[in-house]
């Protein structure tokens, strides 16, 4: 779904338009860069790529074995990465041809979120079920670096606006903060619940992590949470009782803050300076 956002006065989201095209749970969806493109990652083991404009897809990206996770575009949309539950990561061209796909023998398991790191298009970040976040070197085809704390599996990772950082979580309801030039642990925040996403704003020092329990902002200098958001419980019948946040990004100038929910509620925050 593409939404229009209006915050001229009281903040108001609109449906503008409806992407249809895969045939089974959508995992992650990434705009692009330039915001002209989408791509999008789908339990049908496909991905597609979608003109916002038209909101038609472009090319149906087909090579996993098994459901897609995760999706990204490199810093300059020439590349595109996937990962999956075929324990393989894959990276593609724009008009869907595979060019690569790796694997971690050393370590077998379901690849949860993977992502280019900024202005790195020959690195990239990923976190999977064993609980080891890991950086690969696209060019030696390795594992450059192993980021090992966490003791359950690994949900989601989101990595600074800088690139020097990341943060990663999981069932162990811990987020761990790395430095990616060392590889090194910085320190970890308690989330208190196992956590399904998280992000940096992008023009403030904070942390995101959203929850079954709701979300929570960390401010990182100070290192404590300075909001907790919390949304009524749902009146959908399937979801009652939940209010599980699934997703959240913020708006590029960091005044806005989107969360998604398992029972399909959208909710946006204000932030203003």
């Amino acid at each position: 779904m593409i939404w229009e956002i209006n915050n001229k006065t009281d903040v108001s989201i609109i449906p503008i338009k409806r992407l249809r095209g895969h045939s089974h749970f959508v995992s992650d969806v990434v705009l692009s860069f330039d915001g002209q493109f989408c791509i999008s990652s789908s339990w049908d083991k496909t991905l597609n790529l979608w003109d916002i404009e038209t909101g038609k897809i472009l090319k149906n990206f087909i090579g996993h074995k098994k459901d897609v996770l995760s999706v990204g575009f490199s810093s300059d949309n020439r590349q595109i990465v996937s990962s999956s539950r075929d324990n393989s990561i894959k990276i593609w061209n724009t008009i869907g041809q595979c060019k690569d796909t790796f694997v971690d023998k050393d370590s077998i398991s379901w690849i949860s979120c993977v992502r280019f790191l900024p202005n790195k298009n020959s690195n990239i970040l990923s976190c999977s079920w064993d609980g080891v976040v890991k950086i690969w070197n696209l060019v030696e085809k390795k594992v450059q670096m192993r980021l090992i704390g966490h003791k359950g599996y690994l949900s989601s990772l989101s990595i600074s606006p800088d690139g020097s950082l990341c943060a990663s979580g999981g069932k162990d309801s811990i987020i761990m903060l790395w430095d990616l030039q060392e590889g090194k642990h910085l320190y970890s925040l308690n989330a208190d619940d196992p956590i399904n996403c998280m992000c940096f704003s992008p023009n403030r020092y904070w942390l995101c992590a959203g929850t079954s329990k709701g979300i929570k902002i960390w401010d990182l200098e100070s290192k404590t949470i300075i909001d907790r958001l919390k949304v009524a419980v749902s009146n959908n019948e399937i979801f009652k009782n939940e209010v599980i946040c699934t997703s959240m990004n913020w708006t590029i100038d960091g005044n806005l803050f989107l969360s998604g929910f398992v029972d399909g509620q959208l909710k946006i925050w204000s932030y203003e300076k």
